[in-house]
């Protein structure tokens, strides 16, 4: 991915919490010498070693698990809110218009869960990350003879993580009363992800402030 130096996310907490905030992913590898995405859920466990890994299933009908080698590598693209900036909203003139957004890429190697003790207790955990701020959570309690039937038809995977890099296209390469006037105007937006995205990039303008960053020009 194309990342400006001011538009880099580097920090490695800051990204872990990107994940787990925006955890439903599009995981692309090589099937068949051709581009394949999956779009799911994947979560990070980042106590795995060396640099923490990635845990899903696919359904056992998709062809992309078996590019789950150990070997070929893999990337997760983790989709962060986004929205159409206007010019008018700037400041400065003249302007032109353009597109602030955030992601994450993580980049490593999948390998399928051997065995069906190991299989259950990703998808159990699967089960628990999503259930677990509801104010009833689903137990994930079913029929040993349904679950083991169940299970056949999913393959689990571990994607070991190489690097991860992120980037935040807020707008930080213009004027601060630029910026101002996109947070204001995304934060007015009836588009709930283009308030979010105006409530991150909020929150870019508080760390920018703290740290005494200054705007500059940069590309896209």
């Amino acid at each position: 991915m194309y990342i400006p130096k001011v538009f880099e996310m580097s920090d490695r907490s800051s990204l872990e919490a990107f994940i787990a905030e925006h955890s439903f992913a599009t995981l692309v590898s090589t099937v068949e010498s051709a581009p394949f995405a999956t779009h799911l859920p994947l979560i990070l466990d980042p106590s795995r070693p060396p640099h923490g890994a990635l845990l899903g299933h696919v359904a056992r009908a998709n062809p992309h698990w078996r590019a789950f080698d150990g070997a070929q590598e893999a990337l997760a693209i983790f989709h962060g809110p986004h929205a159409y900036v206007s010019p008018t909203w700037y400041a400065t003139t003249p302007a032109v218009p353009t597109w602030n957004y955030a992601a994450v890429h993580v980049y490593g190697t999948p390998r399928i869960v051997e065995g069906d003790a190991e299989l259950s207790g990703l998808v159990d955990r699967l089960v628990a990350v999503y259930e677990s701020d509801r104010p009833n959570p689903w137990p994930g309690t079913l029929p040993a003879e349904l679950k083991a039937k169940l299970l056949i038809g999913i393959v689990g995977f571990v994607m070991e993580i190489n690097r991860i890099e992120g980037k935040c296209k807020l707008g930080q390469n213009r004027s601060m009363a630029d910026q101002l006037g996109v947070v204001r105007h995304l934060g007015a937006s009836p588009d709930p992800t283009a308030r979010a995205l105006g409530a991150l990039a909020q929150i870019q303008l508080v760390r920018s402030a703290a740290s005494g960053e200054s705007a500059g020009p940069t590309g896209e």
